[in-house]
């Protein structure tokens, strides 16, 4: 494996379709763009069941809060899916949960040791893998569906990164193609996706039981621009995350977390 501390010097090889294809699986239809902007808003404009959005380089990512997202060319496995879950309306806050978890689970196969964020960031501590961002849309005659973009770094140098809390596969020293790790985290997502719909309330159990956040102080930054702080006790029914602030339960459902320290 190249040093990862060291600058790139030789081209990433591109991504191809047929590989793509055979690593999803014969459930999933994959689409590979050379170049695209956002993977969720192409996947958006054609919101077609078990449809795998493919990016060899994306050059305008989105995540949560509206944050961007980018890398260089290659270094990256960038992509959306879109699924037809069997859910209710109130049990869709636990998609983007178990997407995080599908991606550590991938993580881990490969032999790392990945922590999830609350709500589903991706964590080989202490810098960020991954991000994820899930969007509610509706197909033709197929009724609401969710676009899930996943975006992982997976052999970015030091010298690469974007912002100095990042990381990658490759500075964690694993090695893997970025068509194997496309198979790994679609298997691990039918997976979890699975467990959502067969018993939600199950499903909350085992992530409360993987969330890093659980259990430490966090600092949360809220939407509206109000910040609060305290430990974090819990994960509710909905996926929210309950954090004592002066004595009482808040449930955050949006906002961006800061792990302070253990409780």
């Amino acid at each position: 494996m190249p040093d990862p501390s060291s600058p790139r010097s030789h081209p990433r090889a591109p991504l191809e379709p047929g590989p793509l294809q055979a690593a999803a699986g014969a459930t999933w239809t994959v689409t590979l763009l050379p170049t695209a902007g956002s993977t969720n808003e192409i996947a958006v404009e054609r919101p077609t069941p078990r449809r795998v959005v493919v990016a060899d380089h994306q050059i305008a990512g989105r995540g949560r809060l509206d944050r961007t997202w980018s890398t260089p060319a290659g270094s990256a496995l960038t992509f959306s899916a879109v699924v037809r879950p069997e859910l209710a309306d109130k049990h869709w806050p636990l998609i983007p949960l178990a997407t995080g978890l599908a991606v550590a689970d991938a993580v881990r196969r490969l032999g790392g040791t990945p922590a999830v964020k609350w709500p589903n960031d991706v964590l080989i501590p202490p810098g960020k893998l991954a991000g994820i961002l899930v969007e509610r849309t509706s197909a033709p005659d197929q009724g609401p569906c969710a676009v899930i973009g996943i975006g992982i770094n997976v052999d970015l140098t030091t010298a690469e990164l974007p912002v100095p809390t990042a990381t990658s596969l490759a500075i964690a020293g694993i090695a893997v193609s970025r068509t194997e790790l496309l198979g790994l985290v679609l298997q691990a997502l039918d997976r979890r996706l699975g467990e959502v719909v067969a018993d939600p309330a199950a499903f909350v159990d085992a992530y409360r039981g993987d969330c890093d956040t659980v259990g430490r102080e966090v600092e949360v930054f809220m939407p509206s621009g109000e910040r609060v702080r305290g430990p974090a006790t819990d994960i509710d029914e909905h996926g929210r995350l309950v954090v004592a602030v002066d004595g009482k339960a808040l449930a955050v459902s949006a906002g961006d977390v800061v792990h302070v320290r253990p409780t």
